[in-house]
């Protein structure tokens, strides 16, 4: 029987140099932070967010229902990655909607008309809270967010029409 974990430099750090794997690569608690972040926003609370997109480096897409709530510790969020990964969805508990799901690429055919498509990541050039991003779109204007979960590099311009960076 094979035990599945969500790798991570900090605590995989020396399997991943014998095989030779770059430990900076493998951060998923960048992810975590971000849709915290995202999530726990008075944007989200106010109803503006009406997508959350994920793009990891192995170019697996999945989608974030914005009304899911994040566990708060890493160790919950890994396991719930995990259990996404394997089975491909995450159910509601007593109903039938997929909360988070994996998806076909490309993210273009999701992306909602009439919103502000804002791609999140934390090496952008643009580092501001978003609540001061978003401050001035207009508020009938949806906003989606597309996370880049890796830890070097981000996503493609070609379909957002800004990036920010996280201020956590």
């Amino acid at each position: 029987m094979y035990i599945y974990q969500l790798l991570s430099s900090e605590d995989h750090a020396n399997f991943l140099k014998k095989n030779n794997k770059n430990p900076a690569d493998y951060r998923p608690g960048i992810l975590h932070q971000a849709l915290l972040t995202i999530l726990d926003s008075p944007l989200k609370k106010a109803g503006r967010v009406r997508a959350v997109y994920v793009r990891t480096e192995k170019g697996v897409l999945f989608e974030v229902k914005p009304h899911v709530l994040i566990p708060r510790t890493y160790k919950r969020f890994s396991g719930i990655m995990l259990q996404l990964l394997q089975k491909l969805s995450i159910t509601a508990v007593g109903k039938r909607e997929k909360l988070l799901r994996v998806i076909k690429n490309p993210v273009t055919q999701y992306l909602p008309v009439n919103s502000r498509k804002i791609g999140f990541s934390y090496s952008s050039e643009m580092s501001t809270p978003i609540q001061d991003y978003v401050a001035a779109v207009n508020d009938d204007v949806g906003l989606v967010f597309v996370v880049g979960a890796m830890a070097h590099g981000k996503i493609s311009h070609g379909y957002t029409d800004d990036f920010i960076a996280s201020q956590s």
